[in-house]
C-alpha cells in the first residue's frame, strides 16, 4: 500500500477513536438504571425510560466494539499488517478501506465467511 495512503488511513483512524470516545464519554448517563419510584414516574413513563435506557446500552455496546475494532487497526498499522487480510494474507483492496478502515478480511473471505 502507498506510505500516501498509510497516512491517511491513520488520520481517519485516529480521528474515528476520538469521535468514539467522545460520544462514549457524553452518553454515559444515559445508560445508567432507571429509577424505580412509582410516585416520581407512572408505570408507562418507567416502561418507556427503561426502553430508552435499553436502547442507549445497546449503542453504547456497539460503540465499544467498534472502538476495539479502530484500535486494533491502528496496532496492525504500527506492525505494518494493515490492509492485509487475516485469512489469505493477500492485500484488502483500498476502496474497502475507505469503506471501513477498520477491515480486516479481503471482499472475497468476508463472502466465504459469511455464507
Amino acid at each position: 500500500m502507498q506510505p500516501d495512503k498509510i497516512i491517511q488511513f491513520r488520520k481517519q483512524l485516529i480521528a474515528l477513536k476520538e469521535d468514539l470516545i467522545s460520544v462514549l464519554a457524553s452518553t454515559a448517563n444515559e445508560i445508567k438504571p432507571v429509577v424505580l419510584d412509582q410516585a416520581a414516574v407512572g408505570r408507562v413513563s418507567r416502561v418507556d425510560a427503561m426502553q430508552i435506557q435499553q436502547m442507549a446500552l445497546e449503542s453504547s455496546r456497539r460503540r465499544e466494539r467498534r472502538l476495539i475494532s479502530v484500535e486494533q487497526a491502528l496496532k496492525r498499522l504500527e506492525k505494518q499488517i494493515y490492509g492485509i487480510c487475516v485469512d489469505c494474507d493477500e492485500d484488502i483492496n483500498v476502496h474497502r478501506l475507505e469503506i471501513d478502515p477498520t477491515a480486516i478480511r479481503c471482499i472475497k473471505c468476508a463472502q466465504v465467511l459469511s455464507l
